[in-house]
Order: structure tokens, then C-alpha cells, then sequence
């Protein structure tokens, strides 16, 4: 593209600063079925010239555009309201073109005002409404055509031909029909509308090769749908598994992650592969590809959704290894380089390498592999390690597939700088993991939210707050208490609309670190464990205490409607929850010092509440085993947490 080059001179509009949209449209802002969505752009002119602006969306498998015309606002800016009623990936544009007729009928009122000529007018007139006519359908061309003629008729009476002139019938009509060929087009956007539950999940993560309990003995699919109910009855509505494929016996890792297995070591399930299958199989000892869809219908009839983990990796013993050696990367020695992230190695576990020649046949494999279990069944996965692969082959895996099965979802397990993050989640990614679980103190943890819910990222950045995962054993949950799993849970939980937890771990407050690692000791990762899922002092019961309040209430559904309450006191943070019209309204508020009571005072100014005023708040605390109600009066209430008691209220304010 000549970037000095000619354009086409007629096209006289300008547009500019189409909002919302990313990098010229290259990648998907992102909402939810129902959302309203406001479209605004700048568009202008020469000269006066009125302007007619246009938005057309359509949906990416859909041949018809649907066409919204754009008020003015002034200053040259237009704006249309949009609201779908489906999912998908759509594209969009803005189109607008020289009101010629809208222009001259503006203009004809003046003069006629300031008692000017108008027979020459009115044949001005006439030749813009036999322009219309040569461009539209018979049946409208015929009635432009009748009214050009007698508009243009000067020997008819002038008050039938002002009387026409002002006809808003006959402008309607005549400005249905600009010319179309002279209109500028913004360059195509695209924008992605998901499924509710990709606004609103609560994510239960488990092995289900542990589910016998006896540490010994591997458990099937079958085993692990006894646990459906428990988990519906915790109000999680997505169970999500490792990965079911086969698990390679080369260079396997045992117990711990040591080098040196033993003939019974189960492996790691993300070390993917070997001689019976990869991909596209299934680990014999959980059962089935009927095993699993069975599975795939118990969850369904208790109300959850099943995430599958999609690792892009192989075990030496994977069949792609033999059959695609040029899909990796091959050391002097004739061995394929394993996975390294120093200091840590994974020596059973080979990397891709997206620099292959062959690069086109191995997307379309890469590609594959979802599509596969798509048939199946499957609608999420959390992909593993995103970061570490083409970043340009996921937005084009991404939407192509989203563009056939909009219902998808894509988390992505991506610990990574921010940048590469967000890039992930403009390329498609539905969800990201975060950084809150190192955000440990509220200073911390309120900047962290804000930058998330108040720039730029929230258009296509959708948080997922994990306090743990089978890799991830944070400090501040190793040296923690019973309270620091509640609290921890707590912020996840009524922070973003969208949250996870590795379990029966987290409910059972398994905090035994390995030594010197953020990870737990003996690690389900190498071995089959054995869980108590009865232990005294676990939170089962908090936890569904929050995840009822989370699927009862909206002001929890949503993440970027959080808005901070400042507090005296710098080991409390507060914050202010409500939904759309809030008619549903929240203030939580967590005492982080999981150790001490602390006390404080909050900022409730009615300004900080968005209410003209208010004489005291009635609030009911509904994370107490029973509902306690409180009555603040005054802007600045005193209160205090004591977290061998509770770490947290959160009230509803009535």
C-alpha cells in the first residue's frame, strides 16, 4: 500500500475514532449477550455538508448486515445503541456519505426564512430528487420522480412547491437514497459477544484420578462424577480437569517431581503422550471416550459444565514426536530439547517448535485437537501455558473457532508479563489468570483491581482470581491459618465475577509447602492422593455460603462494577458492589491482617455511595452462619474484624 498514493477524491467524509475497538479492529472488544453497547465515532466534512452516518453489524457466518442509523451528538461525533440477542463474532463498520438532499432541504428553509428566490431552488431541488430516483427501486423512483417534476415545474404554483420542499415524507424518501458510492468506510472491526457464563463462573478444578481416595487405586471418570453433587452443592458451576490424555513414560517424573520413578508412579498429566494415543486420546485408566461423555451428561444434569486442560506439549513417547519430528526442536546430540523454565526443568515434557517449516500443517493439527473435543461435547478449556506458544496462532485458532461455536470459552493459564497477557486476551482468550494471588496486603490488591477494572484492559482483559492452583502455593497461604483460606476465598470471590480453585486442596486447607518452592508438598501433579473430604475445621461450608450469595445476587456477576471505600485503617480494605440499576447493592469489607483484630472507619459520604444523600444505611451481614442486620448511622462508621471470629462482612444494603 502506497501510503502517499491518491484517494478517491468524491469521498468527502471523514472517519475517525470509531469507538469501542481495538487496534483498528484487528482484534475483538468483548460483552455479553443483552449488554447494551454504545458505538461512537467522529465523522466530518468539508464545507456544511450534512452527513448521513451509519453502523452495520454482522455476525462473521452471516451474510446480511444489520444497519443502525448514527444520531448526532455535535461536534462532529455520532452515536448508535446496540444490543444483540446472539453470540458469535461479529464484524462491524461505520459508513458515511453527503447528505445532499438533508443539506439542501436544511438549507432551503433558511432562504425561504430570509424570504429569498426560490424557483431556482426548488429546480436544485429537483435534479437531487431525480438523482435519488435513478437509485432506488421502482416503486420509489416512480413517486422522487413525480415530485422532481413538479418541484421543478416552474410555472406551478409556489406555495404547492414550498409546500413540497417542506414535505418530511418526501425528504425521508429522497435521503434513503445518498450516493452510496461516494460514502467512506471505516476500516472492518470486530467484536465478540459471549454466553453469560463467560461473564459469570465459578471454576472447581480436580484430579479424577484421585477420586477413590485410597491413594492407591486410580480412579475413572466414573469415580469422579460421585462428586458431582458436592460440588453443585459448594455452588460451583464449571468442573474442570488436567488433562485426560495418555501419560508418557519416558523421562517420567516421579513422586515429588523427582527424576527417579518408581514402576507404580502415575506421572504428570500435563506430560502428554505416548505409544496408545495423545491428543485426541484418553488416559485408559479414567476409562473411556464413552466413559467421558457420560461423565460429560451427569454434569450437565446437575447444572456444570466441564473445562478440559489443553496442553500444547508432548512426552518423548508422544506419537507426533515420530510421525512430525519437524514440529521440534533437535539437539547436535540427535535428542529433542525439553521444556526449561531455569530453574525449574521438564525433562518430560517437549516443547513445539512454532519456527517448523511446517508451520501451516501444524496449526491446522494444533487446531484440530480442539475441534475434536468440541465434538464431543466439551465447550471451555483452560489452555496451559499459552504464552509459550505463537501468539499470532492463537487469534487465528481462537476466532476461527469462535466464529463456528460461539459458546466456546478460553481460559488462559498465563503467569506471564502483562503485556503478553493482554495480547493473549485481545488474540481471543475469554479469561486469564491474574496476579492476585500475589497481591497480599490491600494496598496492593485495591491497585491491582483498579487497574484492571479501570482502563483500557476491561475491553478485552477478563480476570480470573485463583487463590491456588496444583503449581501455585502462595506465602501467604503457607504461613496462613483457616481465616487466610476463608478471607483469601472471600476477595476472589466478590472482587471478580469469575474465579477458581484447585480442589478437595483448598477446601481442606492443604498448605504444606514442598521446601524452598511456592508449591504444595507431595504433589497431586506426581501422585494419587488421598483426601478426607470430612477433615475438621475445612470451609466447605463458607465457601458455599459466598458461591450462593455469588449466583443469587447480580451485584456479584458481574467484575468491573467494584468501586473502593477508603478506610483508616491500612490492613482493612472495603469496597462497594452493585448491579446495573443498582437495585442490588454490596459493601465488602475483609480484614487482611489474618492474625489481629483491627478496627476502623469507612468513607461513606454519599458521594462515594453515588446517592444525593443518606441518613444512616440499614445492612444485612450475610456471610455470618445467620443473617445479622446492622443500622450505620453518619458518613463514617466505626467497625471492627476480628478474624478468630470472622475476617469479613458483607452486607447488603437494604
Amino acid at each position: 500500500m502506497n501510503l502517499l498514493a491518491k484517494t478517491v477524491g468524491t469521498r468527502r467524509v471523514v472517519i475517525d475514532h470509531v469507538h469501542p475497538s481495538l487496534d483498528g479492529g484487528r482484534y475483538p472488544f468483548k460483552r455479553v449477550i443483552g449488554d447494551w453497547i454504545a458505538f461512537t465515532v467522529h465523522a466530518f466534512a468539508d464545507s456544511h455538508d450534512l452527513l448521513q452516518v451509519e453502523l452495520r453489524i454482522r455476525r462473521m457466518d452471516t451474510d446480511d448486515w444489520e444497519v443502525l442509523p448514527m444520531r448526532p451528538l455535535g461536534n462532529d461525533e455520532f452515536e448508535a445503541t446496540y444490543r444483540t440477542d446472539r453470540i458469535g463474532l461479529f464484524e462491524f463498520e461505520v459508513a458515511g456519505v453527503i447528505d445532499h438532499y438533508g443539506s439542501w432541504y436544511e438549507g432551503f428553509q433558511k432562504k425561504q426564512a430570509d424570504g429569498l428566490p426560490l424557483d431556482l431552488e426548488c429546480r436544485i431541488g429537483a435534479e437531487l430528487l431525480e438523482h435519488a430516483a435513478a437509485r432506488a427501486p421502482e416503486e420509489h423512483a416512480t413517486l422522487l420522480r413525480e415530485w422532481a417534476d413538479h418541484l421543478s415545474d416552474s410555472t406551478a404554483d409556489m406555495e404547492s412547491r414550498i409546500s413540497l420542499a417542506f414535505s418530511r415524507q418526501v425528504a425521508g424518501l429522497a435521503r434513503s437514497y445518498p450516493q452510496r458510492d461516494w460514502e467512506t468506510t471505516s476500516p472492518r472491526s470486530l467484536m465478540l459477544i459471549e454466553r453469560e457464563l463467560a461473564a459469570f463462573s465459578t471454576w472447581y478444578e480436580y484430579f479424577p484420578r484421585s477420586c477413590v481416595g485410597d491413594g492407591v487405586t486410580h480412579g475413572t471418570f466414573k469415580d469422579a462424577a460421585k462428586r458431582l453433587p458436592d460440588i453443585r452443592e459448594m455452588g460451583f458451576n464449571i468442573v474442570y480437569f488436567p488433562p485426560i490424555h495418555p501419560i508418557g513414560r519416558e523421562f517420567r517424573k516421579g513422586k515429588n517431581n523427582t527424576l527417579t520413578p518408581a514402576p507404580d508412579d502415575v506421572g504428570s498429566p500435563w506430560a502428554v503422550g505416548a505409544d496408545e494415543g495423545g491428543h485426541r486420546s484418553i488416559h485408559r485408566e479414567l476409562g473411556t471416550l464413552e466413559d467421558f461423555q457420560h461423565f460429560l451428561d451427569e454434569a450437565e444434569m446437575r447444572g456444570l459444565e466441564v473445562a478440559l486442560d489443553i496442553a500444547f506439549q508432548c512426552a518423548p513417547d508422544h506419537p507426533w514426536v515420530k510421525e512430525h519430528p519437524q514440529w521440534f526442536r533437535w539437539r547436535p546430540d540427535g535428542t529433542v530439547q525439553y521444556a526449561e523454565n531455569p530453574p525449574k526443568k521438564y525433562q518430560d515434557i517437549l516443547p513445539i517448535n512454532f519456527e517448523s517449516e511446517d508451520w501451516e500443517s501444524l496449526w491446522d493439527e494444533l487446531k484440530s485437537v480442539f475441534e475434536y473435543w468440541i465434538e464431543q461435547g466439551v465447550k471451555i478449556f483452560r489452555v496451559d501455558n499459552p504464552h509459550t506458544k505463537s501468539m499470532e496462532f492463537w487469534r487465528w485458532c481462537i476466532l476461527n473457532i469462535k466464529a463456528r461455536h460461539p459458546e466456546v470459552i478460553f481460559l488462559a493459564e498465563a503467569f506471564t508479563r502483562p503485556k503478553r497477557k493482554y495480547y493473549l486476551a485481545k488474540g481471543g482468550f475469554t479469561h486469564g489468570y491474574t496476579y492476585f494471588t500475589w497481591r497480599n496486603s490491600p494496598a496492593e490488591l485495591r491497585e491491582y483491581v483498579e487497574e484492571l477494572t479501570q482502563s483500557d484492559a476491561r475491553e478485552f482483559f477478563w480476570p480470573n482470581f485463583w487463590p491456588n492452583t496444583p503449581d501455585i502455593l502462595h506465602a501467604d497461604l503457607q504461613t496462613g491459618n483457616r481465616t487466610t483460606f476463608i478471607g483469601r476465598y472471600i476477595l476472589a470471590a466478590t472482587l471478580s465475577s469469575n474465579i477458581g480453585i484447585y480442589g478437595p486442596a483448598y477446601e481442606l486447607l492443604d498448605h504444606e509447602p514442598y521446601p524452598g518452592k511456592e508449591e504444595n508438598n507431595h504433589s497431586e501433579k506426581y501422585e494419587l492422593k488421598v483426601w478426607d473430604l470430612d477433615k475438621p475445621y475445612n470451609i466447605r461450608a463458607e465457601i458455599a455460603r459466598v458461591n450462593a450469595l455469588r449466583n443469587e445476587h447480580e451485584a456479584f456477576q458481574r467484575t468491573f462494577n467494584v468501586q473502593f471505600i477508603d478506610c483508616n485503617n491500612s490492613h482493612i480494605i472495603a469496597y462497594l458492589k452493585q448491579n446495573f440499576d443498582r437495585s442490588d447493592r454490596f459493601i465488602v469489607v475483609v480484614n487482611m491482617d489474618w492474625e489481629n483484630k483491627q478496627v476502623g472507619t469507612l468513607d461513606l459520604s454519599p458521594e462515594v455511595l453515588g446517592l444525593a444523600h443518606h441518613g444512616g444505611l440499614h445492612l444485612l451481614d450475610h456471610f455470618t452462619e445467620t443473617p445479622r442486620e446492622y443500622f450505620w448511622e453518619g458518613m463514617d462508621p466505626y467497625l471492627e474484624l476480628d478474624p478468630k471470629i470472622s475476617p469479613a462482612h458483607i452486607f447488603e444494603i437494604l
